[in-house]
């Protein structure tokens, strides 16, 4: 009998331990080199209002618990799924894996919610919105929405003076507390006004160091893109279509259901493009790019990426 006859009950015992052990070793190793980089997860879109869902996805390869936190008392542990939230202000919604890695996601909730009718051509008064409130610094976007409206003036209440002229600006505010915002447009005999309350974000003593940031156009265009995008995947999903249609209509495209729109390589007109997208169903709006008028007041063009789900 051979050495290895002779032994092989504690050769394999020696084996198996050594595939065991190697084992431990490489899911250890592995374990230790995740960071909360590594999780892939989405929450869209990222500012909406009160009674707008917002979706949230993780993708994440490695991980056996899952807990995502919403930053209002409500928690959940689907993979995916939809949130409501029921009241405006900001919002940090966390993806919590293993207990151990954390990734966030910042939601702005306003409370503004716009009046939209179905038929464009009926004159109504131009409503601000913009949400109630935001935090000192912060780059907050207003927008008029009006069906006729060719000229606007916002006060923002901080200078005493005119503060912009366009149809969508952002604007930060200096100091925290209440403001009346304030917009004068051609097609109203009345100023239409906005109360915000802006949140400090910095020690008092501080406060007086730090400038705002001003935001650039191409920061301005990211978020209509974003917008945009958002309103067309709610067509697509089935949801109220005239809210959203109309809502993209007067806010972007100045009342011009002809503006084109580039899909996948084929243009049609943006009036085609939403009743298709309506009866289409399983569409994914992928990304948004729009043209702007020189004048920043009326979108002139709509690229749209979209694919099946």
């Amino acid at each position: 009998m051979n050495y290895i006859q002779k032994n092989r009950r504690n050769i394999l015992l020696i084996s198996a331990a050594v595939i065991i052990l190697a084992g431990l070793l490489i899911w250890a190793l592995q374990k230790k080199g995740y960071t909360s980089e590594d999780m892939v997860a989405t929450v869209s879109p990222n500012s909406v209002n009160v009674g707008e869902s917002v979706s949230f996805e993780d993708k994440t390869s490695f991980g056996k618990t899952r807990k995502w936190v919403f930053g209002d008392g409500s928690e959940s542990t689907e993979q995916k799924g939809l949130h409501i939230y029921k009241k405006p202000g900001y919002y940090q919604v966390s993806l919590i894996l293993d207990n151990e890695y954390t990734k966030t996601f910042p939601i702005l909730v306003s409370s503004a919610v716009v009046a939209l009718i179905t038929d464009p051509s009926v004159r109504t008064s131009t409503v601000i919105d913009a949400p109630s409130q935001a935090m000192q610094l912060e780059n907050v976007l207003f927008r008029a929405v009006s069906n006729d409206a060719k000229i606007y003036s916002w006060k923002f209440g901080e200078t005493g003076n005119i503060d912009a002229k366009d149809k969508m600006v952002t604007y930060a505010f200096k100091n925290a507390g209440t403001y009346v915002v304030t917009l004068y447009t051609d097609a109203d005999t009345e100023p239409i006004v906005h109360q915000i309350k802006i949140l400090p974000s910095y020690p008092v003593e501080n406060q007086q160091e730090i400038q705002p940031i001003a935001p650039t156009q191409g920061e301005v265009i990211n978020k209509m893109n974003d917008d945009f995008r958002y309103h067309l995947q709610q067509i697509a999903n089935g949801s109220n279509f005239n809210m959203h249609y109309y809502y993209l209509l007067r806010t972007y495209l100045c009342n011009k259901e002809n503006v084109s729109v580039s899909s996948n390589g084929k243009n049609i007109s943006f009036y085609y493009y939403c009743t298709g997208l309506q009866f289409d169903k399983n569409n994914l709006i992928q990304e948004v790019t729009t043209t702007v008028d020189p004048g920043q007041n009326c979108v002139t063009k709509v690229e749209v990426k979209q694919s099946k789900e």
